[in-house]
Parts: structure tokens; C-alpha cells; sequence
């Protein structure tokens, strides 16, 4: 049997399908990653664009990286959410973001990528107090 995953945007409006096994799951660090997700870093599962379908209305958003290639971005037209990437030094790949899948339980990152750009805040400490659900204070105004 094989492995398939599936995932969608917040709104619902965009789902997708892949067969498989990622090729690699990685974790980026790259300026353009970290502004794409609004955070430190993306995580992403990479496949073989034959091996995933995808369904309803995308935006892209296409730069150069520093190698010169060109990478897309494609977003839920709707609600914004980043769905994958696509790279021209790879362009029967693509990558999903990890965030977006509805069962990655058994997926790990494999790689780490522009490590030397990853910022400082992007790790928790041990003094961090953590939730394990929306706590019900509001911060000290």
C-alpha cells in the first residue's frame, strides 16, 4: 500500500494529495523562507510534482534565489496559507509545507537548511513556560 498524504489551507479552500514518501524533509532558515511564514523557519515535505494533485486557487509568488534559479511560492488565494515551493533546479519537485498536512506524525526533519541564517529567537530555552493549550491569561498591560 502506498503512503498518502494529504493536507489543506486554514480556510479549507485549496487540498492537496501526495503518494509516497518525501524525498526529504527539510527545515529552512533562508531570509525569504522566514518572511514567506511570518516566523524562523519553514519545514517542508519535498515529492515529485507527478505524485501530488492539488485543488483550488493559488496565488504565486516567484523570486531569484542567490544560485540564480527561480523559486515560486504558491499561497491559498484566499486566506493566505503557504501550500508549497517550487525551485527551477528542481522543477519536477515541489515542496509542502509541513504546517498544512493533515497527518505528518510520522514525518521528521532530515536536513537543515541556511543554518548560519537561523535567528537567535527561533529556539526555546528552558526558562520558557509552555501551554499545552490557549491559556486563559492575557499578558500585563
Amino acid at each position: 500500500m502506498t503512503q498518502k498524504y494529504t493536507g489543506k489551507c486554514l480556510c479549507g479552500a485549496v487540498s492537496y494529495a501526495a503518494e509516497g514518501i518525501p524525498n526529504v524533509v527539510a527545515q529552512c532558515h533562508c531570509n525569504e523562507c522566514r518572511r514567506s511564514s511570518g516566523t524562523g523557519h519553514t519545514v517542508g515535505a519535498m515529492f515529485a510534482a507527478k505524485a501530488v494533485t492539488i485543488s483550488g486557487n493559488l496565488t504565486r509568488f516567484t523570486y531569484l534565489s542567490d544560485k540564480g534559479s527561480e523559486v515560486t511560492k504558491a499561497f491559498c488565494a484566499t486566506c493566505g496559507s503557504p501550500i508549497f515551493g517550487r525551485n527551477t533546479r528542481m522543477p519536477d519537485h515541489l515542496t509542502l509545507s509541513l504546517g498544512t498536512m493533515d497527518d505528518a506524525a510520522d514525518l521528521s526533519v532530515e536536513v537543515v537548511i541556511f543554518e548560519r541564517d537561523k535567528p537567535h529567537w527561533d529556539a526555546l530555552g528552558e526558562d520558557v513556560v509552555c501551554f499545552a493549550t490557549q491559556p486563559d491569561w492575557t499578558p500585563d498591560v
